[in-house]
């Protein structure tokens, strides 16, 4: 088994992920950390612990992290998540109590027990990269726990709150730029699922209306629905969950390993992930900026249907 933490601001898509990592038996959910995003924090841990309770996974520890990025004010995505964050589906909401270790300390405990033990562990944060930031510049010695980190967040080029940035990284910019910075230093393999690939793994709703009989299965369900509600295509993306396939199913997913930056200023594109597809070496080497120190797995290609498949496997 694969051990995994995923950082998540729960919403419809977060939703996906956590069904997925919470039921599929090749991984080790060790623990969920929360942070502010798609919705505030407080429904983000109600979200979370709503979800693992529909997965029956109340064992995995669940802790509150920033409720606020780095610098930024926050911006929350109701439009898309609804109210709640779940889409207002009405579903049972939990009311378990989150763990009290917050969710740094929690992930620095996990981390340096993983590096005691020789078994290091996958960090997916799914959500702005505030809580992971303040664990790699509090605590780099937990970096030894670490055998990847697998984000969702960034493009190619490809933005959705804005024209030229993904919401993830644009939420909270310096977090995600702290990110990839301590992660060269740290030696820490980075790979990024971002919009180049985020929307093409679907789950059609005809799969989604076959699904039923558990509450994971009902709650997946319910998720696809609203998703395809939302955008109208007789089917919806799994979004977040795309980034949990690829951890358990790497040759699912193409990647190229290329420099990456985030822009952190400019009107029209703070938040932008700068992706290096240069292949002359003359203009790298004559760059003023010089090349980002930061290598990614930057995701271009998607097994869609695999992955989809590997998604209701889980679920149902």
């Amino acid at each position: 088994m694969k051990p995994v933490i995923l950082d998540v601001d729960t919403g419809l898509d977060d939703a996906c992920a956590l069904l997925l990592a919470a039921r599929h038996p090749e991984l080790d959910l060790r623990a969920v950390t929360c942070v502010g995003g798609n919705v505030g924090l407080d429904d983000v841990v109600i979200n979370t612990l709503t979800v693992l309770e529909a997965a029956g996974r109340t064992d995995v520890p669940v802790a509150r992290g920033a409720a606020l990025p780095l610098l930024q004010l926050p911006v929350t995505a109701q439009h898309v998540h609804g109210m709640d964050g779940l889409g207002d589906l009405d579903w049972p909401r939990s009311t378990r109590e989150p763990s009290p270790t917050p969710a740094v300390e929690l992930l620095r405990e996990t981390l340096q027990d993983a590096a005691a033990k020789g078994a290091p562990i996958t960090l997916i944060p799914l959500a702005p990269m505030t809580n992971i930031a303040l664990l790699l510049r509090t605590y780099p010695e937990a970096a030894a726990g670490l055998r990847e980190i697998v984000f969702m967040g960034g493009g190619g080029g490809i933005g959705n709150v804005t024209a030229s940035a993904e919401f993830n990284v644009w939420t909270d910019p310096e977090a995600a730029a702290i990110v990839l910075a301590a992660a060269a230093e740290l030696d820490v393999p980075v790979t990024m699922y971002g919009l180049d690939v985020f929307y093409d793994v679907v789950v059609t709703l005809e799969q989604a209306r076959e699904l039923g009989g558990s509450p994971s299965a009902d709650l997946a369900r319910k998720l696809i629905e609203k998703r395809t509600e939302l955008y109208g295509d007789g089917g919806a993306s799994i979004g977040d969950g795309g980034a949990v396939c690829a951890v358990i199913d790497p040759d699912g997913l193409t990647t190229q390993r290329l420099p990456v930056r985030v822009e952190l200023a400019g009107s029209w594109s703070r938040g932008r992930t700068i992706v290096d597809t240069r292949d002359w070496a003359i203009d790298r080497s004559t760059d003023p900026h010089g090349v980002s120190p930061t290598m990614v797995a930057v995701a271009t290609a998607v097994d869609a249907s695999r992955y989809a498949e590997l998604w209701l496997d889980a679920v149902r």
